[in-house]
């Protein structure tokens, strides 16, 4: 008893020694190694550095463990009891387990006190010391020092430990190889329809919130493809980056969840925890339900939220007795809705609330297939995401759908055959097909009939069509109606399914106008087309140049209605000749006279090239109620003016206008042109500014310098910074310079005789000494230009700017003054008593009846100084959030 623990001792102290003699290099590297972790060591080097110093601990430490596994014997049991054994001369533990060679009775009691005097001496064995091998192998006591230091250094940076011990023994192997200067770029573009300006990640952006559906581009500028590494939920997935183009490496991912983003390139370079904000569906309901209007159109009201903005609405109809093929057959008519993306239209609408006030909404329906039926009506909002509004029970209205009104008897039954076609929602049966012609290799000439497989409403039309069209010697005096009915009933024919058979509807629809109307029913239809795309294009803030093509247009549109409406009445007996036409609009009885009208073009023109969409729009709609309404009659009268037809009457001016008036405006418009080159000119100067070289030492915006700077500002190989003019600024400049010298010899005096003297005493000094201001503005801005100097050269051409448009609204003022002197004097409201034409309408300007406002010069030249004004500030502006705002208001105006 007590033996066996003596000899696990024994071992257990010749297993460490033994230990420490084979491995003591391999141990030392390792205290050395940790204590120098500890002490963070790896923090204060260089990554490459700490990773090629593991690198090489790892390799030392490699090599010394199997170097000490070749020096180490492990001891065993028996070398331990045989030192213990040393300690006794009896040898007990050895003797111990000897028997008897002849053991009987006589010798037992011998052999038993043998083994008691071998088991008293085993006990009395004590483990031996190892002290003198230890000093051997450890004379400095370093098994002790070591372990206390480290333990020491341990307590004393206990928070840091775990960390520094990480960088140790997990460095940045990837610097190595230039991971750690690997440039990662990373973005979030939030959804459009969200309005939010995208989001730069940082390295010190551990969290932040994004719309849902927001799109995370990351860039890397890496030596081979990082991996992408999206944690979602309990979902993971790695994503390799793709090359670009220009030698960088991409990859994007669209964000649905919660989700953690990571760049993997020998370990993980970034990461971010990216929390996505849920997007709501909208709410609508109706303000005011819908109803019937004066001329067929449908009004109603109604109000909708969303929590980035409604896209788009639609009217959603449903018939109150359905087809009963098609009992959930559903309509959709899109829905106008006002201002730019994103739309955000009042709060969250409470069906419950008093609500006076909506979005007013006027549709045309007369042309939908279910025109004259009763509907049920709700309003749908649509957001950017495609989420759509609850169309419930309560929410929805019931009301018949309005109808184009045919008194003609060919054009209601044109109509009705139309509208039996579309209504028809069921699909055409399967065609039989002969194998025995195709057997055979037969060649069908005759067009095959497809009304056979038609449902039963396509072949009433098709019947229908047949008995309108028949005997058209007696019953079509527009033989086109008839070839127009034709067509429709051979498109039947023909059709092999329901939607080739939906296209008669333009076909009938033009038939029937015409068969009521007259030919002036296509020029009305082209001329709202042309309005409606304008004005869409002014509520979704489209491109300058698209906005003054759709302009141009309409302004096509309604000079081809006007003729078309004369021609109309013309062929209705009228006599030929404006001096006995009378455009009468509506039923106030006042005349639309050429220069009116051309006045209220040049007015919307104006307005949409100074961005204002609003005032754009209704001048717009004012427009068109008034030509909708145009009618001509027989004129009493032979010398009155007449409603010329578009492109008559010398750009707008009366015969009797006298001369020094017609000078004065000749002179505004030469001025003006003059006046909107040099502001071209000044924005091409700003963006040269913005985009290219200063004058060495220049202000840049309202200060800092950039140096160097190219003396022929706006050089270039094709093309300056405004456009596609191939001219530097300075020659253009230049150019502008010599049109104001021609200007100032030429244009600015009076004609000959009488009229000429009393214009040239109303200017009077006037022009002479703007002229000269303006002369020497642009030559300093023009020389400026050519030596680089920037600012310099801005300043001047703003000098020049305001200089001519002061000049020009003095000549407006005086071009006032003359047309007051003629028309007559002023009334008790400050207005000039203006005489009218023979049609009753104001001279100079425009009146339906409706108090149509249209804005005079005045206010549209200080609408243009405006946009200027913004422009000059954005161009000088030096704060973000400052460019940012004026580049906003530029955008909308």
């Amino acid at each position: 008893r007590g033996v066996n623990w003596r000899i696990s001792a024994t071992r257990r102290q010749m297993i460490l020694l033994a230990l420490v003699q084979a491995y003591w290099p391999l141990f030392l590297l390792v205290f050395v190694f940790v204590g120098a972790a500890l002490l963070g060591v790896w923090e204060q080097t260089s990554p490459q550095i700490g990773a090629l110093a593991t690198l090489i601990f790892f390799v030392s430490a490699v090599i010394l463990f199997l170097r000490g596994r070749g020096r180490y014997s492990h001891p065993a049991r028996m070398q331990a009891q045989e030192l213990l054994d040393r300690q006794s001369e009896l040898r007990p533990l050895a003797s111990i387990t000897d028997r008897p060679a002849d053991p009987n009775p006589r010798t037992q009691p011998l052999w038993r006190a043998h083994v008691a005097r071998l088991t008293r001496e085993a006990q009395r064995l004590r483990i031996p010391s190892f002290a003198s091998a230890w000093r051997k192998v450890d004379p400095y006591f370093l098994r002790i020092g070591l372990p206390a230091v480290l333990g020491l250094v341990l307590l004393t940076g206990w928070g840091t430990a775990p960390q520094r011990l990480s960088n140790a023994f997990m460095p940045d192997y990837g610097s190595l190889v230039g991971a750690d200067t690997m440039q990662v770029e990373a973005w979030v573009t939030p959804p459009t329809y969200s309005g939010r300006a995208p989001i730069f990640l940082t390295r010190e952006m551990n969290t932040l919130r994004v719309p849902a559906g927001s799109e995370v581009t990351l860039r890397a500028q890496a030596r081979s493809a990082p991996k992408l590494e999206v944690r979602a939920g309990g979902d993971q997935t790695r994503t390799k980056f793709e090359k670009t183009p220009d030698g960088a490496y991409e990859a994007k991912t669209i964000l649905t969840a919660d989700s953690r983003l990571a760049v993997r390139w020998w370990g993980e370079r970034q990461s971010w925890q990216l929390n996505v904000e849920p997007d709501e569906p909208p709410t609508a309901i109706f303000v005011a339900k819908p109803k019937l209007g004066t001329k067929d159109e449908t009004l109603f009201s109604w109000r909708g939220s969303d929590d980035y903005g409604i896209e788009k609405a639609e009217l959603s109809l449903r018939l109150e007795t359905p087809h009963p093929a098609a009992p959930d057959e559903e309509a959709r008519v899109p829905v106008p809705i006002p201002g730019v993306l994103p739309r955000k239209l009042g709060d969250d609408p409470d069906p419950d609330d008093d609500i006076d006030e909506g979005e007013a909404v006027e549709l045309d329906l007369t042309r939908h297939k279910w025109a004259g039926l009763e509907v049920s009506a709700c309003i749908l909002a649509i957001d950017g995401a495609g989420q759509e509004s609850e169309c419930s029970s309560d929410a929805a209205h019931t009301f018949i759908l309005p109808d184009k009104l045919f008194l003609q008897p060919l054009a209601k039954a044109t109509q009705e055959a139309r509208v039996t076609v579309l209504r028809e929602p069921r699909a055409y049966a399967p065609a039989e097909v002969n194998p025995a012609l195709l057997m055979q290799g037969e060649v069908v000439e005759a067009p095959i009939n497809q009304l056979e497989h038609a449902p039963e409403d396509i072949r009433r039309a098709a019947l229908m069509l047949d008995a309108i069209t028949y005997g058209r010697e007696r019953y079509f005096n527009d033989y086109s109606i008839y070839l127009a009915l034709r067509n429709a009933r051979g498109i039947l024919n023909t059709a092999p399914d329901k939607t080739e058979a939906d296209t008669v509807d333009s076909i009938l629809w033009s038939a029937a106008l015409k068969a009521e109307y007259g030919s002036a029913a296509d020029a009305l239809a082209a001329l709202l087309a042309a309005k409606q795309a304008l004005e869409k294009a002014l509520r979704d803030g489209a491109s300058e140049e698209e906005i003054q093509r759709l302009m141009q247009a309409f302004r096509e549109a309604a000079e081809n209605y006007v003729a078309a409406k004369m021609a109309e009445a013309i062929a209705n007996g009228m006599p030929e000749g404006p001096s006995n036409l009378d455009g009468e609009l509506g039923e106030g009885g006042q005349g639309l006279g050429s220069n009116s009208f051309e006045d209220m073009l040049n007015a919307l023109e104006d307005l949409t090239d100074t961005g204002a969409s609003d005032q754009a729009r209704q001048l717009l709609s004012d427009i068109t109620n008034m030509l909708e309404n145009l009618e001509f009659q027989q004129g009493e009268g032979s010398g009155g003016d007449g409603f010329p037809m578009p492109g008559e009457g010398g750009e707008g001016e009366d015969d009797d206008t006298p001369q020094e008036e017609r000078e004065v405006s000749d002179m505004m418009e030469r001025l003006s042109e003059l006046l909107r080159e040099q502001r071209q000119l000044n924005d091409d100067t700003l963006e040269q500014g913005r985009d290219g070289p200063r004058e060495p030492g220049g202000e840049q915006g309202q200060g800092g310098e950039q140096p160097g700077g190219d003396p022929q500002l706006g050089e270039g190989e094709g093309e300056g910074p405004g456009g596609s003019d191939p001219r530097t600024l300075a020659e253009r400049q230049q150019a502008l310079r010599e049109m104001l010298e021609e200007f100032a010899e030429n244009g600015f005096g009076a004609g000959e005789g009488e009229e000429g003297e009393g214009l040239e005493s109303l200017l009077g000094e006037l022009g002479d000494e703007t002229l000269e201001d303006i002369g020497r503005a642009q030559r300093r801005a023009e020389d400026a230009l050519r030596e680089g100097r920037q600012r310099f050269a801005e300043r001047n051409q703003e000098q020049a700017t305001r200089l001519l448009r002061d000049l020009t609204g003095e000549l407006a003022e005086v071009l006032d003054e003359l047309r007051e002197e003629r028309l007559g004097e002023p009334n008790q409201n400050g207005q000039a008593e203006r005489s009218t034409d023979p049609f009753g309408n104001p001279i100079g300007g425009a009146n339906d009846g409706n108090d149509v406002s249209v804005p005079d010069a005045a206010e549209r030249q200080r609408a243009k100084d405006i946009l200027d004004e913004l422009r000059r500030r954005y161009g000088d502006a030096i704060e973000e959030d400052e460019r940012d705002y004026l580049e906003r208001l530029l955008d909308r105006f």
